[in-house]
């Protein structure tokens, strides 16, 4: 089942006022579908959409909203840095991970970064909506097939997207998607040749010798969406 449990520097939504939901994901569809899902509950508001990295920040400066429903992989940035980011702006802001990702040495990246809920893109309506009241009102929720697993001690057990910096996860996230390099050091506001270096490095460390095997490689960790 879900853990929920309270979280004293949340902002809540103010009584007799709707939810105000922002929808952080680069697929349209996926944005799109989200947005129907919510509008089934008159609590819940739709406060914006974003589509990049750059774009959630962006709009966070400017919009009313009481919570982040948030992809992981988001163009621009890597994942728990989106959320570090957002939670040192905005640290009373909760924050919902949606995402394709169901191992829990992931989820529980996130949720140390900051998130305050973490949910798989296979989870229910009933239950994706219930994840938005918990989380907007302080609480946090997990979804109920990785409830357990997180609770299980790891201790010792090495990850190997842990040996990458920050940077080099941007990359590695970057690649995965399809970008060229010169996108990617765009993004980064780097030239061209340290997001080589980047991924070089990268590539050294998860022991990868093509671009080929490093994608297949990272969709076998599970980062593909």
């Amino acid at each position: 089942m879900s853990t929920a449990s309270d979280r004293p520097d949340a902002g809540q939504p103010e009584a007799g006022r709707r939810t105000r939901v922002m929808i952080a994901d680069d697929h349209a569809l996926v944005r799109e579908g989200l947005r129907k899902v919510l509008e089934l509950d008159p609590t819940i508001e739709l406060a914006g959409e974003a589509a990049t990295a750059s774009e959630v920040l962006w709009h966070l400066q400017r919009l009313d909203v009481d919570l982040v429903l948030l992809d992981l992989l988001m163009p621009g940035c890597t994942d728990v840095d989106l959320i570090e980011r957002i939670v040192k702006a905005h640290p009373k802001l909760p924050v919902l991970v949606l995402t394709m990702h169901a191992d829990p040495h992931i989820a529980r990246r996130a949720l140390e970064a900051g998130a305050g809920g973490y949910l798989t893109k296979d989870i229910s309506t009933e239950l994706l909506i219930e994840a938005v009241h918990q989380v907007a009102a302080g609480r946090s929720y997990v979804d109920p097939t990785l409830s357990a697993a997180l609770i299980r001690p790891q201790a010792g057990v090495p990850q190997p997207l842990d040996q990458l910096s920050a940077r080099e996860r941007q990359v590695l996230v970057a690649l995965v998607q399809g970008r060229a390099l010169v996108d990617i050091a765009a993004d980064m506001n780097v030239a061209p040749n340290t997001v080589s270096t980047y991924k070089s490095r990268l590539m050294e460390k998860l022991g990868q010798n093509s671009l080929s095997d490093l994608v297949r490689y990272s969709i076998k960790l599970g980062l593909t969406g």
